[in-house]
């Protein structure tokens, strides 16, 4: 399986996730099924079937994550040296062509991406346009709406 991309703070949050699991909302279920137990009849005890689905999800869960991150591989941002081009986990600041609304999206792995926190997929259109571009660079990026040109203001590596 190849490996997949994932920022040191990606793949910290997915660490921080585990742990978190393992340590409180499993024991937790554990103790909710044994008390569950206690109460008698397990054929209509809605706390027990409520308990083992609870378990169920957390164990699937952790597979989940335990498998990512054994198929991931960290990139350390801070550390990239690509001489101001736009690389996995560079942050870009981006001027719209059109409108000339400024936006600031950071590159990261599938599993990290979220549009609201200016994270994007490193597999997503405009992604995909801007790696290998720097600063001052127009990155023509095919949107649903037609063919959209941003201009890279500014490239980081935070």
């Amino acid at each position: 399986m190849s490996k997949v991309p994932l920022t040191a703070r990606g793949a910290q949050k997915l660490r921080d996730e585990l742990q978190e699991l393992k340590t409180v909302a499993r024991p937790r279920v554990i103790a909710a099924i044994a008390e569950a137990r206690a109460h008698g009849d397990l054929k209509e005890n809605a706390e027990y079937h409520a308990a083992k689905e609870q378990q169920s999800f957390i164990e699937g869960r952790l597979a989940e994550i335990e498998s990512k991150l054994s198929n991931a591989e960290v990139i350390d941002v801070t550390a990239l040296n690509a001489h101001g081009r736009v690389v996995f986990g560079a942050t870009v600041d981006l001027v719209s062509e059109e409108t000339g609304d400024e936006v600031t999206y950071q590159i990261v792995g599938d599993d990290e991406a979220d549009i609201k926190q200016g994270l994007i997929s490193i597999s997503s259109p405009i992604a995909r346009a801007l790696i290998g571009k720097e600063e001052g660079d127009v990155a023509a990026v095919q949107a649903p709406g037609g063919v959209k040109g941003y201009e890279i203001v500014a490239v980081r590596y935070v």
